[in-house]
């Protein structure tokens, strides 16, 4: 069994103490909380992650899943855990990147940042006009013909811009005549 520092000193644990089964079974439970409580500082503290983001990572490290709804709490109740700053954070990484509005929803998906605060953290998504362009124009060059602004269209569509926005950016760089109806 692996303990913590703060474990061994909770139960005055020393080589040679016996342990009945009650207090077996105790120490085995603050051993499994700390442990969830240790894993979860380490997991926040590489990433920003989301309360029910944070949890589930828990559980699929084998923490009990109780003990890691524990953990999710105290590191709330410490204020280390706040889905309204994940939001802000992973849309602002999207932007940074380029992404489109709808990229940026799939990433709060998938981070399991709650709905309500999708729509705070979109609110002031900047027009992504000028990436669009600067994206066909680094991709397409000065040479190019209908296959290759089909892929560029696509590249941008997956990386969740809108085909209005795209066609906006392809008429002002003319290249709008290889755009099917």
């Amino acid at each position: 069994m692996r303990l913590y520092r703060q474990t061994v000193e909770d139960f005055g644990l020393y080589t040679g103490k016996e342990l009945s089964d009650r207090e077996m079974d105790a120490l085995r439970d603050a051993a499994g909380r700390m442990s969830a409580k240790m894993r979860a500082v380490r997991i926040v503290s590489a990433s920003s992650v989301s309360k029910r983001d944070l949890e589930q990572r828990l559980v699929q490290k084998g923490e009990n899943p109780a003990q890691a709804r524990e953990a999710v709490q105290w590191m709330s109740d410490l204020e280390l855990l706040d889905d309204r700053k994940v939001a802000e954070q992973v849309v602002a990484r999207c932007i940074a990147k380029g992404y489109g509005a709808a990229r940026a929803k799939q990433a709060l998906y998938e981070k399991k940042v709650p709905k309500q605060y999708w729509e705070e953290a979109l609110a002031d998504y900047p027009d992504q006009q000028d990436q669009i362009q600067e994206f066909l124009r680094a991709r397409l060059g000065n040479e190019y013909g209908e296959r290759d602004v089909k892929r560029a269209v696509d590249a941008l569509l997956r990386r969740g811009h809108s085909y209005q926005q795209i066609r906006q950016a392809l008429k002002q760089l003319d290249t709008e005549e290889f755009l099917e109806e």
